[in-house]
């Protein structure tokens, strides 16, 4: 029944944090591009009044857990010094040359508390040696670089796209399973997504996700060739919008869609977005910072709904965060610590062997439960309800490592009922919490 597909260890760390952060920064931010051509002249990354910390603390005030920092894009410029090329930060007016973001980012992450984790474009538009074997080395020397030289590394994401020959074929055969291993020998804890094994794209970047999302799903959703495949290939629209209807099946993880496969696979998704339109900073996209009530129905339908929320954040040419973006996150941290403030002491009580799990507290008005499985014995769940007062309050489907059910409208009572009504062997629920009303209502 499919409850023998558990989180190895990176996978359960990962799922604790949940939500976490992008940042794209590099020539693009200046050029006013999305893709480099990897042509752009050192000396036009430039940023007057760059700070990392202010980055990080708005970061952390936004809730988030860790930074994902966009290290090298497909233009191959770096933002550390690198050995293996002269395209870098070392060649550049920051700081006279002697400025290293990777560092400074890494090293204002731990001061406020957030995990570290480095984005490494296979695709190098500048690199002379790219679309040889040897670029696989080349590759491997700047991971090596980035894994070794600034501490724990959280994530390693890994993008797909890869420029193409005269026939429109892939110029470049990626080694990824080189490319995981050496990951993971210089970085055990590190956790992979994007092209990789450990954590899937949710298939699409505006945020959207499936009404039932499964961390167990068959083989295929890994496969290499498709992973490379679904990953930006070109900026060509139409096929992109098709790989991501491809990637976005309504159903990757029912008991109905199983059947028709034989071979499982614990790999959780992750939802990426961007705050503004584009993935880069573009003074012309001020206006299209998403709204707060748009960016907390993003939190409560992917981290509240059992996936991972990675949100880019993207420093203009500055090398800040713009005001108003550190306005919006402060605002998004400011409702989900307000939440935490509202859980309240109610007695659990378990019965009908787990089935039913029974809170108990003083009479008040309620509006939300927080549940989540114990995923070291899988994810069981596949359906369940909440009744007060003899009444249902709420109608879901999975659980996962976090649901967040949010009534229609506020109960008045002390006692509420999680009712388990389809559920892959016996349920485990590892929580169930209680907010009184108060927190953000998203819809």
């Amino acid at each position: 029944m499919y409850t023998s597909i558990v989180p190895n260890r990176r996978q359960l760390l990962i799922q604790d944090l949940r939500f976490y952060a992008f940042v794209h920064y590099t020539v693009n931010t200046f050029t006013n591009r999305e893709w480099g051509s990897g042509k752009e002249s050192e000396r036009v990354f430039a940023p007057r009044a760059q700070n990392a910390e202010q980055w990080c603390e708005a970061i952390a005030a936004a809730g988030m857990k860790g930074v994902i920092l966009t290290c090298k894009h497909h233009d191959g410029f770096c933002l550390w010094p690198t050995k293996t090329t002269a395209h870098s930060v070392k060649n550049s007016p920051y700081k006279g040359g002697r400025g290293d973001v990777v560092r400074e980012v890494s090293d204002a992450c731990r001061k406020y508390g957030l995990k570290f984790g480095v984005y490494l474009s296979p695709w190098d538009r500048n690199c002379p040696l790219y679309g040889t074997p040897a670029y696989n080395d080349f590759y491997i020397a700047q991971l090596t670089e980035l894994l070794t030289n600034y501490g724990d590394i959280f994530m390693l994401w890994l993008d797909g796209a890869c420029g193409a020959d005269a026939a429109g074929q892939p110029k470049q055969k990626y080694d990824f399973e080189r490319i995981w291993r050496t990951a993971v020998e210089l970085q055990p804890e590190i956790v992979m997504s994007g092209c990789a094994p450990d954590v899937r794209w949710i298939g699409n970047e505006s945020g959207k996700t499936r009404e039932s999302e499964w961390n167990v799903v068959p083989r295929f959703a890994y496969d290499q060739q498709n992973l490379a495949a679904n990953c930006q290939q070109d900026d060509d629209l139409r096929k992109f919008q098709k790989r991501c209807q491809d990637a976005m099946l309504p159903d990757l993880g029912s008991r109905e869609f199983l059947a028709n496969y034989d071979d499982f696979m614990w790999y959780p998704a992750e939802v990426d977005v961007s705050i503004r339109l584009g993935w880069f900073y573009h003074p012309l996209q001020r206006y299209t910072l998403k709204s707060l009530r748009h960016l907390m129905k993003i939190y409560y339908t992917s981290a509240g709904s059992n996936a991972l929320l990675l949100l880019n954040v993207p420093p203009n040419r500055k090398g800040l965060l713009p005001k108003a973006d550190v306005k919006r996150l402060r605002e998004m941290g400011a409702w989900l610590q307000k939440e935490d403030s509202l859980v309240l002491d109610a007695r659990r009580t378990d019965a009908d062997g787990g089935f039913t799990v029974a809170l108990d507290f003083p009479r008040q008005s309620v509006d939300r439960v927080r549940l989540s499985e114990d995923t070291t014995k899988s994810q069981r769940v596949e359906a369940f309800e909440i009744y007060a007062n003899g009444q249902r309050v709420f109608r879901g489907t999975v659980i996962g490592f976090s649901r967040i059910a949010i009534f229609d409208r506020p109960v008045t009572t002390d006692r509420l009922e999680v009712r388990i009504t389809r559920c892959r062997n016996e349920p485990y629920i590892d929580r169930a919490e209680v907010c009184a009303t108060g927190a953000y209502r998203p819809w």
